[in-house]
């Protein structure tokens, strides 16, 4: 409708003026100008009239780098009509006058100076309006940075954001505020919400073209990398689809240019602990995964979320493999990468953070287990790593032995072979008195795992025979309960003895070839260790064993 309206009003226009017309094409559509009028205000048009007066200059003008609002402006200010002048249109603006030649060399008072003045008092002021102004400039680039009009709005911007980092939005603080979502997210408070910058003003609507370089020199003017590291983060949410769901649905073009953006805000991210929150760390972390980015994008993620691995929660090392094949449920080897980050640049003086660490992998361990799908190599790697982070934090290794018994319930019809692999990870040495008295007491433990439990339970009887007595005065009522334990243990060793002696009998045996009756071997186990099988006279808890269909025997 405008560009009709101004069809019309400069056919009035050129019939009042001058017969002789001049048609320029701004973008798709043709504009009417009378050649006098243009030439006048235009120090190009009139050179090319000079040079041959009867030529037709439409060829010579096809070109125009703008718009048809952009040029309807221009015409308008030919013929002596006001111009609306905005942040929205000042570059396009001044642009296209600087390509007429439109300055005061050639007329006084020109469209030229008029745009520059206005864009040096009205937009170089104003934070919101310099955004407005780099948004609208996204189809000129090279002419803007050509005649210095982007780095007149950066030097605004960078002299604006040192004395207001704010400017570039409220940081990211981690919330430990224990609300149960367990999320540190993008969620500031009340009061400085009142006051944000409308989104339409937000530097992270600019094009990657213009948000890379004004990052990359915030950082050199030292702007606080919290305000940095909380803006590339946000750009990274507005211009990054995940593509966990429906990667199909994402064309090839669309993809690289979201790796390629990706990868471009790892460079910007600045490097530090707590600048983000871990779990935004890991998000930014999948996005490069999703999008099949550079191996140094990703190990650049992987540093930062190492450094304050501390900090992360259990869903956010569920990170799913990759490929066709997915012979791996999770990616176990960005775990270990991660968890090698840490112990190479964490602070060995503290050692409460190799305590959370150690800690989440045991969650870890405790919530992959209860995958039905999850395949025995990969509970065994996630079982090394909760291992490997055990390691010299003084802690008993109770939370990787109930994750072993989740996931052997879990995976009822594992074979006796398959258990005893899934078990090899345990330390009996570093579980406490509770942990191995309920492994002594688990039928879903193999045999020989049974019996280095209690093989264990006897070399701690020992030591607790042969420990020194202490001063009878500083004892009192301790001594009582370390009675108690001594003649649990010494139970517990008879049990151990009959035990190796029964084993001894079976294996001879089986082999001499001999076999006496159907009962199983458990059942055998349970009746050394004083569980009766009947139940009206139950000694331990019992349990119907689980048995995979195609684990069953055959009828006879």
């Amino acid at each position: 409708m405008a560009e009709r309206r101004f069809a019309d009003m400069l056919s009035r226009m050129s019939k009042s003026v001058s017969s002789t017309e001049l048609e320029v094409h701004a973008g798709s559509m043709p504009f009417g100008l009378d050649k006098e009028l243009l030439a006048s205000k235009s120090a190009k048009v009139a050179a090319l009239l000079k040079e041959n007066s009867n030529a037709d200059l439409s060829c010579l003008l096809r070109d125009i780098p703008a718009d048809s609002e952009t040029f309807e402006i221009v015409a308008r200010f030919c013929h002596g009509y006001a111009v609306q002048m905005s942040s929205e249109n000042i570059v396009p603006l001044i642009c296209l006058s600087f390509h007429l030649g439109m300055d005061d060399n050639h007329c006084n008072n020109n469209l030229l100076s008029k745009a520059v003045t206005y864009f040096e008092q009205r937009v170089l002021p104003s934070w919101n309006e310099i955004i407005k102004a780099l948004r609208s400039s996204e189809e000129s680039i090279q002419q803007t940075m050509q005649l210095g009009l982007f780095d007149a709005c950066l030097q605004a911007m960078i002299a604006k954001a040192s004395d207001n980092p704010q400017h570039l939005g409220e940081p990211i603080i981690s919330r430990n505020d224990g609300d149960g979502d367990g999320d540190g997210g993008d969620k500031p408070n009340a009061k400085r919400r009142l006051f944000a910058l409308d989104w339409q003003e937000d530097l992270i609507t600019l094009s990657l073209q213009l948000y890379e370089p004004i990052i990359y020199t915030m950082k050199q003017y030292e702007v606080p990398p919290e305000y940095i590291s909380a803006s590339i983060y946000r750009y990274a949410k507005k211009w990054i689809v995940c593509c966990n769901s429906g990667r199909e649905t994402l064309s090839i073009y669309k993809r690289k240019s979201q790796r390629n953006i990706i990868e471009t805000l790892e460079k910007l991210l600045p490097h530090g602990r707590e600048l983000l929150p871990c779990t935004l760390l890991f998000e930014m972390l999948r996005f490069a995964i999703d999008l099949e980015a550079s191996s140094g994008c990703r190990n650049g993620f992987e540093l930062r979320i190492g450094k304050q691995l501390d900090q992360a929660k259990v869903k956010d090392l569920l990170i799913p493999s990759q490929g066709y094949a997915k012979e791996v449920q999770y990616d176990i080897e960005c775990i270990r990468r991660i968890l090698k980050v840490f112990y190479g640049n964490y602070d060995s003086s503290d050692a409460s953070g190799f305590i959370t660490v150690a800690e989440l992998m045991e969650e870890l361990l405790a919530e992959v287990a209860c995958d039905t799908d999850l395949m025995i190599d990969t509970f065994i790697s996630v079982a090394e790593l909760s291992m490997a982070a055990a390691l010299g934090t003084k802690r008993n290794l109770d939370g990787i032995y109930w994750a072993i018994d989740i996931y052997l319930e879990k995976h009822a019809y594992l074979t006796e072979k398959e258990k005893e692999q899934v078990c090899k990870v345990l330390d009996f040495r570093k579980m406490s008195v509770e942990a191995c008295e309920h492994a002594a007491k688990n039928e879903r433990l193999p045999v020989r795992v049974v019996v280095q439990v209690l093989f264990m339970a006897q070399l701690n009887l020992r030591e607790t025979l042969t420990r020194p007595a202490y001063d009878n005065d500083k004892l009192g009522k301790e001594n009582e309960e370390e009675h108690e334990v001594r003649v649990e243990m010494e139970k517990m060793s008879i049990k151990v003895k009959e035990l190796e002696k029964d084993c001894h009998e079976m294996k001879k045996e089986i082999t001499s070839g001999r076999n006496k009756g159907k009962q199983s071997l458990w059942s055998e186990m349970k009746r050394k260790f004083g569980c009766s099988t009947n139940m009206d006279d139950l000694h331990c808890p019992t349990k119907k064993k689980k048995v995979h269909p195609k684990c069953k025997a055959p009828k006879q």
